[in-house]
């Protein structure tokens, strides 16, 4: 662009040359000296003057252009509307700038250049500004920080070579149950003992984890929890007596199931087709089991049948290898960010030394979990370069345990399906080039879900 000024002074001149030559000529006709090498002197002149206006109209449509990306690309460093820039410069770029037109008497000047265009420096590539339309372009073109950072909580990121991520949440359950022990008679009036179940449990449970970008379409992942858990039962009708309640409160703490899992990308981002990736896990029983542990009994009726009774410790894991397969979304309409995920989880039956709660006995047997069916979609909206909120549903459907007792026959166990839903709002944002910070807000929908849960997670890209 530094031709440009002598570009724009070419017109000028030939306009004032122009100027001169006219007034000449129309003296020299009104004497009858005009001569043909003038008229066509002049023609030359006109039509040189009509090719520069063109080329200087050309001009113009390219500083227009410059102009409009640098903008956009001003906008994405600060961070403010990088959508409307990006919108807006293609549109204001298409639109044609036309010639001035050229006149038997020519103008004595030339158009005037456009106030930005003209103010305008030319940008520096060290101050992060786009020098060429194709930088323009590949910027625009190159995911911002805010959306990279919801596709690695929501599918995964395969461009970065390793992660590692700190996260601690916190989860409140609380349960009240009514059970009735008698006979209603009639219809109305119900004769025998009334207890109220109550079982409020907070957990909190850090995990460690590992991602490893493989390649462009492997990641490797490794999560490590580390569960501290407390759990508080009461029990009313204690002794007989409905107004009396009972209380117990017991804890533990230690390492979780450690998780193993690997995704595949599928497809890509193309056009109305979101990003697919495949995921596929495994889950050790590396936790306390909550079979085996010992219970003490707080209350037995008068024929020695136990009516209160808590464990000593609270378990960390479910004793049952698990394997996991499912797919996951996301599609980038800026601002918008979809995402969604669907998958499985398979239990494996495991046989335990004893699956009974009372201290005076001992059954062995076979416990096999129902197998689960997961399922949730969301929206994350990116404010700007660093920042994201996010809303999603998600939905855990588990399907009723069953236990073997030795010698005996497969028993379901009543009351062991569930249907947990929680909604979620998520808050992502680049603390620094390598420091993302995540929170999540879950709200539970359903009895079988927390009642709330709240989890940081701050990922760090080495």
């Amino acid at each position: 662009m530094k031709s440009t000024p002598t570009r724009a002074r070419r017109p000028l001149a030939l306009a004032l040359g122009l100027a001169l030559l006219c007034p000449s000529i129309g003296m020299a006709q009104d004497a009858g000296q005009i001569t043909a090498e003038d008229r066509v002197r002049m023609q030359q002149l006109l039509q040189a003057l009509q090719s520069l206006k063109q080329d200087y109209a050309q001009e113009v449509r390219r500083l227009r252009e410059l102009d409009m990306q640098i903008q956009a690309l001003q906008a994405r460093v600060a961070g403010v509307a990088p959508a409307i820039a990006a919108r807006d410069a293609p549109q204001m770029a298409a639109q044609p700038v036309a010639p001035a037109p050229v006149s038997s008497t020519p103008s004595s000047s030339p158009p005037p250049l456009p106030a930005n265009a003209a103010a305008a420096p030319a940008p520096r590539g060290d101050e992060g500004y786009a020098s060429t339309a194709e930088d323009a372009q590949r910027a625009q073109d190159t995911d911002s920080r805010s959306v990279a950072d919801v596709k690695q909580q929501s599918t995964a990121l395969f461009n970065r070579r390793l992660t590692l991520e700190n996260g601690i949440s916190y989860n409140r359950y609380d349960r009240k149950q009514v059970t009735l022990n008698g006979f209603l008679a009639l219809d109305a009036i119900f004769l025998g003992n009334i207890a109220i179940e109550n079982v409020e449990s907070d957990t909190v449970n850090y995990n460690f984890a590992a991602r490893w970008g493989v390649s462009p379409r492997l990641s490797l992942n490794l999560d490590v929890p580390y569960i501290a858990r407390k759990t508080v039962y009461q029990k009313g009708g204690a002794g007989g007596a409905a107004a009396a309640i009972a209380q117990e409160e017991t804890d533990g703490h230690g390492l979780g199931d450690i998780s193993a899992s690997a995704n595949w990308k599928l497809f890509g981002e193309r056009g109305p087709w979101p990003e697919t990736v495949l995921n596929v896990g495994v889950t050790a029983p590396t936790g306390r089991e909550p079979y085996g542990i010992p219970w003490r009994v707080l209350e037995r009726d008068s024929d020695n049948f136990i009516r209160f009774a808590v464990p000593e410790e609270q378990p960390t894991g479910n004793g049952l290898w698990q394997a996991t397969v499912g797919l996951s979304a996301v599609k980038t309409t800026d601002p918008a960010i979809l995402f969604g995920n669907i998958g499985y989880v398979r239990s494996f039956a495991k046989d335990f030394g004893d699956l009974d709660n009372n201290p005076d006995t001992t059954n062995p047997g076979r416990v096999e979990l129902g197998d689960a069916f997961y399922f949730g979609a969301g929206v994350a909206f990116a404010f700007n370069e660093r920042t994201s909120l996010s809303i999603s549903f998600s939905d855990r459907l588990n399907a009723r345990a069953r236990t073997r007792y030795e010698g005996a026959d497969w028993m379901k166990l009543i009351g062991s399906d569930a249907n947990a839903a929680t909604m979620s709002l998520g808050v992502t944002h680049a603390m620094t080039p390598n420091a993302t910070f995540v929170g999540v807000l879950g709200i539970g929908l359903t009895p079988d879900a927390p009642d709330f849960n709240l989890t940081v997670k701050v990922p760090y890209a080495l």
